[in-house]
């Protein structure tokens, strides 16, 4: 307990670990919140699914929360359902048939147009489909007609497919422009107020029915905006942090851990072991690591279990064997290791119990400031198109934003997100291992 005391008491001399300690923490607690919210299969299934998946959502749209900053207000995405208690369902007898009346009412106070409109139907019948007519009702009283159809049990009607109401609408305007504009306003301006779109649904059986849902999809939508198959992003900024830190701590904790005890071997038996050991190390200094792995992940596998497992082979043999071989051989040939030799005691209790504790303090700093080397190698991977192809992580992000040209279409976000995750994460470590560094080691303490 007086260690932990003395030890927060000396952190707490550094504000930047402080700051680097909190935003860890808060890492910590987003990927558990990830991981919790949305479970594993789920966040799978919902990554690669696609629009099949994500039908409602619109394509390419900016975070909700750039409208605080713009001074044209873009429309978020505006969902209409048959079975809300704002939708209006009218039923009346005409004839031998039945008449379903559904008003679907919009307030529309956006400075922006919309991407794109659709209506997906639901219907019932034996044999004869229902028919359904439209109207598009402006707030100014406005009324245009719009395609008349009979409905397939399954079916949908495109506002920008309309060839009969593209004909009602000004030439120069698209069909989303000419229902959202001011008539006679010279550059299109939109209309505020309330929109109507009435769909008259005429059924010849008993027992037909007929539902609707009406999508306006925005260009603004959620926390983290939508990609270009209309995936939410938001699924792979939480799914990022679990998988950039379960990389980064796996490889950091094995690289380290697994050289200083390849190196107390070597120190502790010396001769052809630590011969053997150093050439190893020093062949394996010399060899590439992110081309190597590029050649894995070109030829072998790109799952990441598979890359952190030749992350963690490929890093053993680092400098750090060197280093703490150094330290280890004066500690060697300290009094209690003799007197631990004398009374009988094994050359693995030796290591593990007598010259490991001793540089620990070394080891901790040292693992903590290589927790981002490694996520960035994870997310440099990703980015080269060598990531794991099934995990929705942030270098996947950045991947998919180079591959559909976002930056040169203004997708700014796309990038911008993912790769301040990834400094913050840099961040934070570098700042608490920083300051563990100048802790554990008295010759940087007045530094």
């Amino acid at each position: 307990m007086n260690a932990f005391k003395r030890f927060f008491k000396d952190i707490a001399q550094y504000p930047s670990a402080i700051v680097g300690m909190v935003i860890i923490l808060l890492l910590i607690l987003f990927a558990v919140y990830a991981v919790v919210s949305i479970p594993y299969n789920e966040a799978i299934r919902l990554w690669r699914g696609g629009e099949n998946v994500w039908g409602d959502y619109p394509r390419n749209a900016a975070p909700a929360w750039t409208n605080l900053f713009a001074r044209v207000k873009q429309p978020e995405t505006v969902i209409l359902n048959t079975d809300d208690e704002t939708v209006k369902k009218e039923i009346q007898q005409v004839g031998n048939n039945t008449e379903v009346i559904i008003h679907f009412t919009l307030d529309y106070q956006y400075d922006a147009y919309p991407q794109e409109m659709i209506i997906f139907f639901e219907s019932k019948y034996a044999q004869k489909q229902p028919h359904v007519s439209m109207r598009w009702i402006t707030p100014d009283g406005r009324e245009l007609r719009m395609t008349q159809m009979s409905l397939r049990r399954s079916d949908q009607y495109r506002f920008d497919l309309d060839d009969r109401l593209r004909r009602r609408l000004p030439e120069n305007m698209t069909v989303i422009q000419g229902l959202f504009s001011q008539p006679d306003v010279v550059p299109p301006t939109t209309l505020k107020g309330t929109y109507e779109v009435r769909i008259s649904a005429l059924l010849f059986e008993p027992d037909s029915e007929v539902d609707a849902r009406l999508v306006i999809y925005g260009q603004v939508h959620g926390l983290a905006g939508t990609d270009h198959v209309r995936r939410d992003l938001m699924v792979a900024m939480l799914w990022g942090a679990p998988i950039a830190l379960a990389f980064g701590l796996l490889a950091a904790f094995g690289t380290n851990v697994l050289s200083m005890i390849i190196a107390a071997v070597g120190a502790w038996f010396g001769g052809v072991v630590d011969d053997i050991i150093q050439r190893i190390t020093e062949v394996n200094l010399v060899l590439p690591l992110l081309p190597i792995l590029i050649m894995i992940g070109t030829l072998y596998s790109r799952t990441i279990w598979i890359i952190l497992g030749a992350v963690i082979a490929l890093s053993i043999f680092s400098s750090s064997v060197k280093t703490y071989r150094a330290i280890f051989i004066q500690i060697k040939e300290a009094p209690y290791i003799e007197a631990a030799r004398s009374y009988g005691a094994s050359s693995v209790r030796i290591i593990f119990s007598y010259l490991i504790p001793r540089i620990i303090p070394v080891l901790i700093p040292g693992l903590v400031i290589g927790v981002p080397t490694y996520v960035f190698l994870e997310a440099s991977l990703a980015v080269l198109g060598l990531g794991d192809p099934v995990l929705p992580t942030w270098g996947k992000l950045i991947n998919d934003a180079q591959s559909q040209g976002a930056l040169f279409n203004g997708h700014y976000y796309w990038v911008l997100q993912p790769a301040v995750l990834l400094m913050v994460t840099g961040l934070g470590f570098s700042m608490v291992g920083f300051a563990l560094d100048r802790i554990f080691n008295p010759r940087l303490r007045g530094v």
